[in-house]
């Protein structure tokens, strides 16, 4: 980044800071990433709004996605699944505080355009697959930390089986009419459920495109 952009990804990272909690590791992950490289709206890349792409998808808003990360309480964690990759960013971000990325994107055009991003970044701990995220991604679990980058009516079982044990899902669920962030932990084999504050996401939807 050239002086000009490590001052507005600076800057968005002090607003950040002034709405909602972040620990110093994830002031630092928000320092080290460009939003404008994942946003086609180059001009707005730095505000706190959700901003749209390519087939009826949007980049969270950085609130949101500083509120998602934080929920998955990430310090010690080795590997990371994410569901919904979009243009990148939420995976961009976790790749700076959990050694392991791995994220899943149903729509190809975008799943190219994230990996080629990465590549460009130098971000070599993400790992993209184009797939229908609900599925998950076998070969590489268990992970410590799953997370929903779109919204559902339930988690598939076969993500909780993807979870270690005590390991941690945060996802968008919509309940009665409003989506909430919710987070899942694993213990024994069973988890537990927190609802912790209402989003919006678009929907989680099946098969790819």
């Amino acid at each position: 980044m050239n002086t000009f952009e490590q001052k507005r990804v600076q800057t968005m990272t002090e607003e950040i800071a002034k709405n909602v909690f972040i620990n110093e590791e994830l002031f630092k992950a928000f320092c080290a990433v460009p939003r404008e490289i994942f946003s086609p709206l180059k001009a707005h890349a730095y505000r706190l709004d959700a901003l749209p792409l390519a087939s009826n998808q949007w980049i969270s808003s950085p609130l949101t996605v500083a509120k998602m990360t934080m929920a998955l309480e990430f310090k010690g964690a080795d590997s990371v699944l994410e569901i919904g990759c979009g243009s990148g960013y939420q995976a961009a971000i976790l790749s700076k505080v959990i050694r392991r990325v791995f994220t899943i994107e149903r729509i190809e055009k975008l799943a190219k355009s994230a990996a080629n991003t990465f590549r460009t970044l130098g971000f070599s701990n993400i790992n993209v697959r184009f797939d229908d995220g609900q599925n998950g991604w076998k070969n590489y679990a268990p992970y410590d930390r799953i997370l929903f980058s779109a919204y559902a009516t339930y988690i598939p079982e076969i993500l909780f089986e993807q979870l270690s044990d005590d390991g941690i899902l945060v996802a968008p669920l919509l309940e009665n009419g409003r989506q909430y962030i919710t987070k899942f932990t694993k213990k024994d084999g069973k988890t537990h459920k927190q609802t912790l504050e209402e989003c919006l996401f678009v929907p989680i939807l099946d098969g790819k495109n």
